[in-house]
């Protein structure tokens, strides 16, 4: 079970990171069209009028998508902001009792919005929603990456309940205090 659910997590991870990479590689490109226009405009060829139609609409897409897959990611490896500060001078149980408080109030708040995410894309879909760029998708296929990492967020704020409940560190544990020494 261990090894499916960081697996799970690091192909979130990896979904996050390939999103961030279609942003790069669709504006890098765009910028390339806009080049191409400006140096035939100063050599009096004219510009040929290149874009991605609806570009800003997908890198926004994609930029929602990185953000939302990278969540539990970013979770397991400490990387979110936690206010530990007040909670490390707690006896051990009583540190143990407010990570596990922390860990299920995240949870249910996640869960909660996870559920009515997949709630709204349902709607969506069954409205035939689209969107309003020159390209339209159905608004459901950029939701989907969003319901999805706060349901895979819920799933490593479980996890890490589960293993504070069982006596043992949460996995983000120690790994925030070590990217402040870097």
């Amino acid at each position: 079970m261990r090894r499916s659910l960081d697996a799970l997590y690091r192909l979130s991870g990896g979904l996050a990171a390939f999103f961030i990479a279609a942003i790069v590689a669709v504006v890098v490109v765009q910028v390339g069209f806009n080049l191409t226009d400006k140096i035939l405009i100063a050599t009096g060829i004219g510009a040929l009028g290149l874009t991605i139609p609806s570009y800003a609409q997908f890198t926004g897409y994609f930029l929602a998508a990185s953000t939302f897959l990278g969540l539990a990611y970013t979770l397991r490896e400490g990387g979110h902001i936690r206010v530990s500060l007040a909670i490390q001078f707690l006896p051990r149980p009583l540190r143990r009792a407010t990570e596990a408080l922390a860990l299920v109030t995240a949870a249910g708040m996640t869960g909660f919005a996870a559920w009515n995410m997949i709630l709204y894309i349902h709607d969506s879909w069954s409205y035939g929603d689209m969107s309003s760029g020159m390209v339209a998708v159905p608004i459901w296929i950029p939701q989907t990456p969003l319901a999805l990492g706060l349901t895979i967020l819920t799933i490593a704020l479980v996890d890490d309940l589960v293993q504070v409940l069982l006596g043992r560190a949460p996995s983000f544990e120690g790994k925030d205090e070590s990217l402040l020494s870097e």
